[in-house]
């Protein structure tokens, strides 16, 4: 993985290849190298799709509310054994 700013360089040297080209490229294959350079650059970083984030974002939540009943689980049967654990006032 690059470094961001090594990155952020080298994606400005290709545009820069691509803008100053001796000889005009017609729109569409301007639009195709530019959309490649950028894929080329953010291939090189660390990137999830946004598909993923979101089924991982989910996977955290229900792990999340899972925890939260364990915990009051275990919250629930501290404070019953405490309350057997007292001794029998007379």
């Amino acid at each position: 993985m690059l470094p961001p700013k090594a990155l952020l360089d080298a994606l400005s040297a290709h545009a820069s290849r691509l803008f100053n080209g001796e000889t005009p490229l017609p729109r569409s294959e301007f639009e195709a190298q530019f959309k490649a350079l950028l894929q080329s650059g953010f291939s090189k970083l660390d990137l999830v799709s946004r598909e993923e984030f979101d089924s991982q974002m989910a996977v955290l939540a229900r792990t999340r509310a899972r925890l939260e009943a364990l915990e009051a689980k275990v919250a629930e049967l501290e404070a019953r054994a405490v309350q057997g654990a007292t001794p029998p006032t007379e």
